[in-house]
């Protein structure tokens, strides 16, 4: 270690009062050759170089044998340099995202990125907090489960290769309701919602974004639901994802009240939204079918009912018109033709429901307008919600 320099007050004679200060600096420190290789960084780089070294420094010497107690301290010091290098090289490493390879350091950068991969998991329960309950899985990230998620990453290596992927993408997803098209893709991101419209309007002292939205099963926007398991597994899913409050389950929420987290959290500060349900017009159909003489009528009935129907695929399901699509009699024509078995088709009737309102039939075109979406259930006890009648021709009884 350098020890500062003393200085000394020295007195030639000449004058009493007078004196000089001399100091005695350290010999100057050797010029460090520029021969040395920066890169090595392993036992065998290391070893060599201090071989050439000494080799160098003593010509007069022809023969080196690993029994040398120069060679043996070479060799146990090129040891030491390699093991603390390989300590920096992995110090330097978990600094990376592509190579850290303590979980601890991957779970961190990616926080850096506003990527929560253990709160995420929790909230999802999927391993290794798939044994936790609903209610747990709400709760805020312990110690305890950082150790557990951890300790699974261990063991399961390839699930932080995964993390390194999906972390950095999850940033270039913009879930932000900023413009008029922000709030109809997002809002028709949630699993409840099929179809949404947007609009901006000034209502007097500020402008007013509002929302007209199909929903799931075309239920209402403020009565209580029971919902299936599978539409509540992915509404749980989703809100978790997004680390949103869900309300639960048991209390039979409303669909307004599911979807007011998702709205706060990501509408812009200051910026009011309101909710709507679309306008559902009936739709009132009389149809006659000519059916193939290889056909039974009953077959073909309930083939009709199926393309007309709600279903999945059906004409009339929910969220697949638009809103304010006109409803066109070539699309029934279409979808009803391709079917096996039909031979003709015959629309009698084509209309809303209402007397006020024209048929149809001769234009080919039901013109709808601004919230309004075509629907057509036919269920006998909601004829209000849109019927069709159908009358079958040839073919064969049963």
């Amino acid at each position: 270690m350098a020890i500062d320099p003393i200085p000394k007050l020295l007195f030639d004679g000449r004058c009493p009062d007078c004196g000089r200060r001399k100091v005695d600096l350290p010999d100057t420190l050797p010029v460090v050759g520029d021969d040395f290789d920066w890169d090595q960084r392993d036992y065998d780089g290391f070893r060599l170089f201090m071989l050439q070294e000494l080799a160098a420094r003593f010509p007069e010497r022809r023969r080196w044998t690993p029994a040398d107690v120069e060679v043996a301290l070479i060799e146990v010091l090129a040891c030491a340099l390699d093991q603390i290098s390989d300590a920096t090289d992995r110090a330097a490493a978990e600094a990376y995202l592509e190579t850290a390879r303590r979980p601890e350091s991957l779970r961190r950068l990616l926080l850096l990125v506003g990527y929560d991969v253990a709160g995420l998991a929790k909230r999802l329960r999927s391993k290794p907090f798939e044994h936790l309950t609903e209610v747990q899985a709400r709760q805020e990230v312990t110690a305890a489960d950082l150790v557990v998620f951890d300790n699974w990453w261990l063991d399961h290596p390839e699930r932080m290769d995964q993390a390194r992927l999906e972390g950095p993408r999850a940033i270039h997803d913009q879930h932000r309701m900023v413009t008029i098209s922000d709030f109809e893709n997002r809002l028709e991101d949630h699993p409840l919602v099929l179809r949404a419209h947007a609009w901006e309007r000034w209502d007097g002292s500020w402008s007013v974004v509002h929302v007209a939205v199909v929903l799931w099963k075309r239920t209402g926007l403020d009565e209580a639901v029971v919902f299936e398991n599978e539409i509540w597994a992915e509404i749980t899913a989703f809100h978790a994802e997004r680390d949103l409050f869900l309300p639960t389950r048991t209390d039979g929420p409303s669909v307004r009240a599911i979807l007011y987290p998702y709205l706060e959290a990501y509408r812009m500060v200051g910026q009011e939204v309101v909710l709507e349900s679309a306008e559902e017009v009936g739709i009132q159909l009389a149809l006659s079918i000519q059916v193939d003489p290889d056909y039974f009528q009953s077959e073909i009935r309930h083939a009709v009912e199926k393309v007309l129907g709600t279903g999945p695929g059906g004409f009339f399901e929910p969220g697949r018109l638009r809103f304010g699509e006109d409803l066109l009699a070539s699309d029934l024509y279409q979808a009803l033709m391709v079917l096996d078995g039909v031979d003709n088709v015959c629309l009698n009737r084509f209309k809303r429901l209402g007397d006020r309102f024209a048929d149809q039939a001769a234009s080919g075109r039901i013109v709808l307008e601004g919230l309004e979406v075509a629907i057509c259930d036919n269920r006998p006890d909601r004829p209000e919600r849109g019927y069709f009648t159908l009358k079958l021709h040839g073919g064969r009884k049963g």
